[in-house]
C-alpha cells in the first residue's frame, strides 16, 4: 500500500518528535480492522456494482424532424442498446451519415471491454475489505473506485468529443465540428440531442458515497477515541 509507516530515527526536535508521535498513531490507526457494522455495510454495497452492470449507465437521445417521438441509445458497461430492438441504432447512424459523423459502433468502444473487469475488481477488493480488511485496505477501495470513475468519464469525454470534431468534410449536410455534451442538450442543425446518466451510473456514485462515508466514519471515530486516550 501506498500509506507506509515513515523511517525510524529521523526525529531531532521537539516539534519533530510531537509530530512523529501523531504520525505514529495515524499508522497504527490504518492498520486496525473494520468495524463489524462498517463490514457488514460494506458489504452490502458491493451488490449496488453487481446492479451497475446490468444497467444502463448513460442514454443518448435524438431528436428531429424525421424522428419526431426520438431515437435512443443506452450505453452499459458492457455493451450498447439502442430501442427498437436495435433500429434506432441504425437511424442514428443515418442522421450522423447526413453530417459526416463517424457511425456509432460497438468495436469503437473499446472501453466497454475493461468496464467490467474494473467493476469487479473493486467489488473483489471490497468483499475482501469487508472480510478481512482494515482502514488502510477501505482508502485502497475508496481510492480505486474514484480512479476508476474519473478515467472511464474522461475517456467517454474523450470519445465523444472525437466522434463530434472528427466530421467528413464532404458529407451532404456542412456543419462546423462540435463537442456532444456529457450532461445535458445540444443542437447541431434540426437534430438536438439529450445525454444523461442513467441507473447504472447512480448505483456507482451510490457506492462510491457509501464507501466514502464508511471511510469518513473510521476517521471521526478513530479521532475521537484518540482524543479521549489522551
Amino acid at each position: 500500500s501506498y500509506l507506509r509507516r515513515p523511517p525510524p530515527g529521523y526525529v531531532f526536535d521537539g516539534v519533530a518528535v510531537a509530530k512523529d508521535k501523531q504520525l505514529s498513531k495515524f499508522y497504527a490507526f490504518l492498520a486496525k480492522p473494520l468495524f463489524f457494522r462498517a463490514r457488514f455495510a460494506l458489504a452490502l454495497l458491493v451488490g449496488l456494482l453487481a446492479l451497475a452492470i446490468t444497467q444502463p449507465l448513460w442514454r443518448i437521445q435524438i431528436y428531429s424532424p424525421q424522428y419526431a417521438s426520438g431515437l435512443t441509445l443506452d450505453i452499459y458497461a458492457h455493451k450498447i442498446d439502442s430501442g427498437r430492438g436495435g433500429a434506432d441504432l441504425r437511424d442514428i447512424n443515418i442522421l450522423h451519415h447526413y453530417i459526416g459523423m463517424h457511425p456509432i459502433d460497438r468495436q469503437d468502444l473499446s472501453d466497454l471491454d475493461w468496464m467490467p473487469f474494473a467493476l469487479g475488481l473493486i467489488a473483489i477488493l471490497a468483499l475482501r475489505c469487508a472480510a478481512v480488511g482494515d482502514v488502510r485496505s477501505l482508502v485502497d477501495v475508496v481510492v480505486m473506485t474514484f480512479y476508476v470513475s474519473a478515467f472511464a468519464m474522461v475517456r467517454f469525454f474523450l470519445k465523444m468529443q472525437a466522434y463530434g470534431e472528427n466530421l467528413d468534410p464532404d458529407a451532404p449536410v456542412k456543419v462546423s465540428p462540435f463537442s456532444p455534451p456529457l450532461f445535458g442538450s445540444s443542437r447541431v442543425g434540426e437534430i438536438m440531442t439529450f445525454t444523461t446518466p442513467r441507473a447504472g451510473a447512480y448505483l456507482v456514485a451510490l457506492f462510491a458515497a457509501g464507501a466514502l462515508a464508511i471511510l469518513a466514519y473510521h476517521l471521526v471515530v478513530g479521532r475521537r477515541s484518540e482524543l479521549g486516550a489522551r
